[in-house]
C-alpha cells in the first residue's frame, strides 16, 4: 500500500559482538543525498514524476510529508517516489518536518519557484555543524524575490516579474555551495530567459539534478566550473528517473568489510561509480577495488594502512565518508591525518571512538589517528549520520558487545545497512521497537 512515509523518530540500540568476518555480495541503496535533491526538484513538475530507486529512508518519508502538507501529492511505494502537480500550494514548510532535514532551504527554493512565495524553518539535519543558508538567500533575492528572516524562519516572495538573474554559488570558505547551486537552478527552472550561476557546484547532487531538469524540459548548459546557464520554462515536464546507487553507503560497506579482514562484492556498483579522490585514497589505505561482474569487490588483503586525507568537493575524497574511514584506520599500524577542507570542523565521532579505545584527536579541522589501537565494547552514541556508521564499523572489530545508540541517525541516512551487514555475517542485534 503506498504511504507518503513517517516521520517518527527512534531511539532503539544496536548491540554489535565484534571479531567477525564479513564475506559476500550485497546491493546498494540508491543515494541520499542526491534523492533528497531530486525530491525538490519534483516539486516544479507540471506532470506527474516517478522517481524509481528511491532510498528507504527517514528523511524520504519526511520529504514526502513536506509535500503533502504544501500541496505536491506525494506517495512513497517500496522504491519508488512519484509526484503530481498540486491543485493549490499552502508553501509553507512546518517547523517540526523541516527542521529535520538538511535541504530545506532547497524545498524553499523549490516551492518560492512554484508558488511564488514560501516560508520555511532554518534547516535540521546532522549535528556536526551549523547549515549556513545565506548563499540560498542570495540566490532567491538574486531572482527577484523580497526576503526576511527572524526567529529561525525565512520569509520570501516575488512580488513583481520575475526576470533572469545570476547569482553566485561561491562561499567564503568551502568553495562552492552544493544546496545553494541547486536552489538557483530550481529558480532560474521556472524564470523566463537564461539565468546564470557562477562558481557552480559540480558534485553529483548537482549534476543528477541538472539533468532531471534537462530531461523535463529545462535548458541546462555547463561553463565547466566557471558557470551553469539555465533555461527556464513555464512548463516543466514529468516522467520517470532513477537515482543512481549511494556512493557513501557503497564506501561504508566497503570499510566495514574490510575492518573485519573481509570481503564484499557490491552488486551493479562498478568501480567507476566511487570518486576518483576515494579510489585513491583507498588505495593507500590497503583497500582493493576489482572490477567483477558489472560490479565491484573490496578487500584489504595486507590489512589496513595508515594515510595522509584530505577531504574536498567531487571527486575528492568526500567529507561524508571522513568518519567511517577514521574507524577504519584506528586498526593501521602508525599515524594517520585526515584534514576537513568541507567542514570547518567534523568530529562528532571521536569521543565514542575514543571510548571504545581509539587513540584520536583532533586540532582544528586536522584529525589524527594512532593506531593501531585494540578495540574494546563500550556503550557509545552516534550524534550524526556518519558518526553513528562509524560507531558501527569500530563496533565490528572491537573486542566484546558493544550497544550503539543513534539507530535515529541511521535510519536517516541507510534504509537497510544493519540487516545487510547482518547477512554479511556481522553479529548484531537490535533492540524491539517501541509501541
Amino acid at each position: 500500500m503506498p504511504t507518503t512515509g513517517t516521520t517518527t523518530t527512534d531511539d532503539r540500540a544496536i548491540h554489535i559482538t565484534g571479531g567477525h568476518r564479513l564475506a559476500g555480495a550485497t546491493t546498494v541503496q540508491g543515494s541520499k543525498n542526491i534523492a533528497l535533491h531530486l525530491y525538490a526538484a519534483a516539486i516544479l513538475a507540471d506532470e506527474p514524476l516517478t522517481l524509481l530507486g528511491a532510498p528507504g529512508i527517514l528523511d524520504t518519508g519526511v520529504v514526502a510529508d513536506i509535500l503533502q502538507r504544501t500541496g505536491t501529492r506525494a506517495t512513497v511505494n517500496g522504491d519508488e517516489f512519484a509526484t503530481r502537480p498540486a491543485d493549490s500550494y499552502l508553501p509553507v514548510i512546518p517547523d517540526d518536518l523541516g527542521r529535520r532535514i538538511r535541504t530545506t532551504a532547497v524545498m524553499g527554493g523549490a516551492l518560492l519557484a512554484r508558488a511564488g512565495k514560501a516560508t520555511f524553518p532554518t534547516p535540521g539535519g546532522d549535528a556536526f555543524c551549523v547549515r549556513y543558508i545565506d548563499r540560498h538567500l542570495a540566490a532567491m533575492e538574486a531572482a527577484g524575490a523580497e526576503v526576511e528572516t527572524g526567529r529561525g524562519r525565512v520569509r520570501a516572495r516575488f512580488t513583481g516579474k520575475r526576470l533572469p538573474f545570476t547569482t553566485d554559488a561561491e562561499t567564503r570558505s568551502w568553495g562552492p555551495s552544493l544546496g545553494a547551486t541547486v536552489t538557483a537552478m530550481l529558480l532560474a527552472a521556472r524564470t523566463t530567459g537564461t539565468s546564470t550561476i557562477l562558481n557552480p557546484s559540480m558534485e553529483p547532487e548537482v549534476t543528477h539534478t541538472a539533468a532531471l531538469l534537462s530531461q523535463a524540459g529545462v535548458g541546462v548548459e555547463w561553463q565547466g566550473r566557471k558557470a551553469l546557464h539555465v533555461t527556464g520554462t513555464d512548463r516543466v515536464r514529468g516522467g520517470v528517473c532513477t537515482v543512481p546507487p549511494d556512493r557513501l553507503e557503497a564506501a561504508t560497506l566497503a570499510l566495514a568489510a574490510a575492518v573485519t579482514g573481509g570481503t564484499v562484492h557490491l552488486d551493479g556498483f562498478p568501480v567507476a561509480a566511487f570518486p576518483d579522490g576515494l579510489v585513491a585514497v583507498f588505495a593507500d589505505a590497503g583497500l582493493r577495488l576489482d572490477p567483477l561482474d558489472g560490479g565491484t569487490t573490496l578487500s584489504a588483503p595486507a590489512g589496513p594502512r595508515a594515510v595522509q586525507v584530505t577531504t574536498g568537493p567531487h571527486p575528492g575524497f568526500p567529507t561524508d565518508v571522513q568518519p567511517q574511514l577514521t574507524a577504519f584506520l584506528t586498526q593501521a599500524e602508525g599515524t594517520s591525518r585526515l584534514e576537513e577542507r568541507i567542514y570547518t570542523r567534523r568530529g562528532t565521532h571521536l569521543p565514542a571512538l575514543a571510548a571504545l579505545g581509539a587513540s584520536v584527536n583532533a586540532t582544528g579541522s586536522v584529525i589524527t589517528v594512532r593506531g593501531r589501537s585494540v578495540l574494546r565494547a563500550a556503550d557509545v552514541a552516534g550524534e550524526d549520520i556518519r558518526a553513528a556508521t562509524a560507531l558501527v564499523i569500530a563496533a565490528l572489530a572491537a573486542e566484546g558487545t558493544s550497544t550503539i545508540r543513534g539507530m535515529y541517525h541511521l535510519r536517516r541516512g541507510y534504509g537497510s545497512l544493519l540487516p545487510k551487514l547482518a547477512a554479511l555475517g556481522a553479529h548484531l542485534t537490535i533492540d524491539q521497537e517501541k509501541p
